[in-house]
């Protein structure tokens, strides 16, 4: 039986990368124990980079009420798609300027903080307000 999971191409600086999304469930713990991850790999190399973002008091992961991929910072109702390629870009980049990417082998880091670096928060000033009903 194959994987489920469709490895994509994304190109950056003319290094071809292979990335695929996955959502994962806790049967134990329920939704506070699932998991949505992006995996990046390098072709021909065993280095692989996995994004992980776990749901917390003011994140949100997707799980049936969101688009699957979602993950949405609640203060200010800031919204990622993980299947996009253009998000998958963004936390690529994010990650390689901070060097997280590994020479060899599987590293696992948290994804919120490259979410807060692709999508700086509003100051506290301008707080989120519904868009306006139009008649």
């Amino acid at each position: 039986m194959g994987s489920r999971r469709r490895v994509r191409r994304l190109v950056v600086g003319g290094v071809e990368y292979g990335w695929c999304f996955g959502h994962r469930h806790d049967r134990v713990r329920g939704y506070p124990g699932c998991s949505s991850k992006v995996t990046l790999r390098r072709p021909g190399s065993r280095a692989r980079l996995r994004l992980v973002f776990r749901s917390a008091s003011d994140r949100v992961i997707a799980d049936s009420y969101f688009d699957e991929g979602a993950v949405v910072r609640m203060p200010d109702r800031e919204y990622l798609n993980l299947y996009e390629p253009g998000t998958v870009r963004v936390l690529l980049d994010e990650a390689l300027v901070r060097g997280l990417f590994p020479a060899a082998g599987s590293v696992e880091v948290d994804g919120w903080p490259l979410f807060d670096a692709a999508r700086p928060q509003v100051p506290p000033d301008k707080p989120w307000r519904p868009e306006p009903e139009i008649p």
